[in-house]
Parts: C-alpha cells; structure tokens; sequence
C-alpha cells in the first residue's frame, strides 16, 4: 500500500480523533486490541478477532495484547505484544508503509502495558476482561463512540483503496468458486477452492463464507458446507455471499448462478439487470429506506414478469407481499466490518432513526453521501417457512403456487456488488474488478 496515501489517512484521522476527543471532554483514548478466549471447558483458544476500534487506528488484525494510546495533537502509541513463544507464532516488530506513523514499543507481556496507560482525562474503547485494576479511563463512553461511528461512514482515499483491493482478491476467489460449482464440487470443496484463490484462510474471512446449492440459497446465512457431491442431473443451484480482507477492511459480494439455461437462468439475468439499476441510483442526498422502496417495486416486477404472483408490482410492494420473497434490506455500510456501524444513526451525537416498521431489517437509515460505502443486494428467494405464512394469508390469493413449486428447488437468487459514492457517480468497485481480468 502506498506511504503517501496512508499518511493522507493518518492525517485525517488525526484530526479527526482530536476534534471527537475535545467534543467529548477526554484527552486520551486507551484502545486495546483483544486478547483470545479460552473455550469452556478446554484449553483451547476461540478464533482471535481484533477490536474494529483498535484497527480503526492501525491495520493490526492478528495481535491480541496491543494498544494504540491515542492522546490529543501527538503521535499515536502502538504498543505491539512479541512475547517469548515457542508454542506460537510471534510477529515480526512493525516495519512497514505505515509504521513510522506511530510511536511503537515493543511488549513482552500483557502486563507490560500498564506502564504506559494513564486513566487521567482517558476513555477506554474495548473489552476489559482481565483488566481489572489497570489504568484505562472511562469504559465506552457512549458518545464518544457516536460520534466515532458516525465518522467512519465518510472513507478516506487510503480506505477506498483497501477497499478495492479487498474486491479483487474477492473476485478471484468468486470465480474459482464458480469454476469448481461448474466442475461439480460439493459446498465443501467449493468453499475450499474460495479459500485457496484468496489466499486467505476462515478465520480472516469478513464473515463466514455462504457456498449454497439449490434449495439451501433460500437460507440466507446458510454456512454449513455439505461434503455431498450432487450428480449433475441435481445440479441447479449456487449461491454465493463471500468475501475478503485487505488490511482490515471487508469485501461483501454475492453472485448466483444456474447450472444449465431455463428459467431461473432467465431470472437470475433480471435480477443483475434490476441490481446495477439499483447501484445506480444510489446519489447524494437520497435517504436509503428510498432505495430499499425501490428495490421492492422492482422485485415486484420480476415476481410479475416470471408469473409467481397474479398481481401487479404496485400492488404487491403495497400489501407487504414482496416482503415474503425478499425478507433482508437492500444493503449497508461496509468498511471496517462487513455490516459498518452507523447505519442507523440519526447525528453524530447519538440517536437512532429506526428502519421503517414494514422493512425491520434495513441495515442503514442514513441518508446517502458522497465517499460512503454500501452494499447493494437484492434477492429473490424461495422460503419454505414464509411461503407457508403466505399461504395461510389474505394475501395467498394473489400467488401462483404452481410456479412458485417449480420454482422452490432452485432456493433464490441474490446479486450483490460493493460501490462507492462520488460527487460525479457511483464507482462500482466490484464490477469494476470483473472488468480487470
């Protein structure tokens, strides 16, 4: 990653912590990474995932024991644990594109971190099992953490540039995965070949990774990867949500495909059409529950134009009936973390505006920006348990059950693609990947 664009982004985060800090009444910010947690009952450890304030602050995923001591107008602190180990992997001391941004001192043990901390005029932003005692300052204050969120919706050109590049190792991973579903893989060996093309393992993954084969696409987290090979007469399916890391920063994509042509092939090319008219429509100053509205009345359209329901897109989007076919938001911030905080915050000092009573689970409420990340993904899914609410409704009459039974072996589809706002457009980095190769 380039020097000058990180110190562009040390810079502006610098000002940024030092105006939130002054807001808030603190002179210090005591992050702490994490540390690993033993499982119950064992002596082994949970997979280590970083505190996303701590690499907010610096693009350290894998350490636990680390600080960033952040104090008003100076150079941070990184305080970076290399324990003597011969059990475990030790990390080399930073020297790297971002290193001479921060003030490092080496750590032996946890404990040696205490010398440094000060509680005086300091907030705590972490977890602090095992801390009792120690000098942290006041624990997650609540308004600090608004107003911190909050900024992390606006992305910096380092971060949009990690971002792109979490897309292209996401890309290559998305296409092997493709190939191997072609080749008649199982979810298990697909999820394998993802892995190997990103050349990074599961417990860097964003999330976990969703590899579905027919009626499993209708299970929108489905992560439970069957070892069974389908014989090519049961291939019809596969969907899937995927991602990537690149310095911290997430990857989100979801592509689905049909194993031979016919009608879902027919619907899964309407649904890439109806996604990127959503993409585009995401412009500065647009609230994005209106964007969600729309990708209803376009789900409406193609659960007409394929015969499921006998009733227009108006219609349906107004009696709730396209919420049975697509139960999820349209999208959501994605930076730091898969789903970014902030989304449903109503200023930076705090405050919720809720997702509209009809659409519980609108990730984002935000009104749309320039230099915000989202996620655009409708679906289209067949689920056994909603369909059989439908069928006990009102609502059942305006269904053509044949087709959605012809439909219902083939689980659904979702499209989605990462893009960023800009003054002059969208920039869709993902698709843009697709073009590189």
């Amino acid at each position: 990653m380039d020097k000058n664009l990180y110190a562009e982004h040390i810079a502006t985060l610098q000002r940024r912590y030092d105006d939130i800090l002054e807001a808030c009444g603190f002179d210090t910010l005591n992050v702490f990474s994490g540390a690993p947690k033993v499982q119950f009952l064992d002596d082994n450890y949970y997979p280590f995932k970083v505190n996303p304030q701590f690499k907010a602050l610096v693009p350290v995923t894998d350490n636990p024991h680390s600080w960033v001591i952040y104090r008003r107008g100076q150079k941070p602190k990184l305080l970076f644990y290399r324990p003597v180990d011969f059990w475990h992997y030790v990390p080399p001391a930073p020297q790297t594109y971002w290193s001479d941004f921060y003030d490092i001192e080496l750590i032996a043990s946890p404990a040696d971190a205490q010398q440094f901390l000060s509680a005086e005029g300091a907030a705590f932003l972490g977890e602090a099992d095992g801390l009792d005692g120690w000098p942290l300052g006041t624990p997650n204050p609540e308004a600090l953490l608004a107003r911190l969120h909050w900024a992390r919706a606006y992305k910096t050109p380092y971060e949009l540039a990690c971002l792109r590049q979490a897309n292209r190792i996401a890309v290559k991973a998305h296409r092997a995965a493709e190939a191997a579903f072609r080749e008649g893989a199982s979810e298990f060996e697909i999820n394998l070949a993802y892995l190997q093309a990103a050349a990074q393992g599961e417990n860097r993954m964003p999330y976990g990774n969703i590899i579905a084969l027919n009626e499993h696409a209708a299970i929108l987290h489905y992560t439970h990867l069957s070892e069974q090979r389908l014989p090519e007469s049961e291939r019809r399916t596969f969907l899937i949500d995927a991602g990537a890391d690149c310095n911290g920063y997430c990857a989100d994509i979801t592509r689905t495909y049909a194993y031979r042509d016919g009608e879902f092939a027919d619907l899964v090319a309407a649904m890439d059409e109806k996604q990127q008219e959503l993409v585009a429509g995401l412009k500065p100053g647009l609230p994005y529950p209106d964007l969600h509205r729309e990708c209803h009345q376009k789900v409406g359209e193609l659960l007409n134009r394929f015969g499921v329901i006998k009733t227009s897109a108006d219609n349906a989007v107004e009696s709730g009936l396209t919420g049975t076919f697509m139960p999820h938001g349209l999208g959501h911030f994605l930076g730091l973390q898969v789903h970014d905080v902030g989304g449903h915050q109503a200023g930076p000092e705090g405050g919720v505006t809720p997702p509209p009573a009809q659409y519980p689970f609108l990730r984002t409420t935000r009104t749309i920006e320039e230099n915000q990340v989202f996620t655009i993904e409708p679906g289209l899914y067949f689920i056994d348990s909603l369909l059989a609410e439908l069928k006990d409704s009102e609502l059942a009459k305006e269904v053509n059950w044949s087709k959605v039974d012809a439909l219902r072996p083939f689980g659904g589809v979702r499209i989605e693609d990462n893009a960023i706002v800009g003054a002059d457009g969208v920039e869709n980095i993902t698709r843009d990947c697709y073009a590189e190769d």
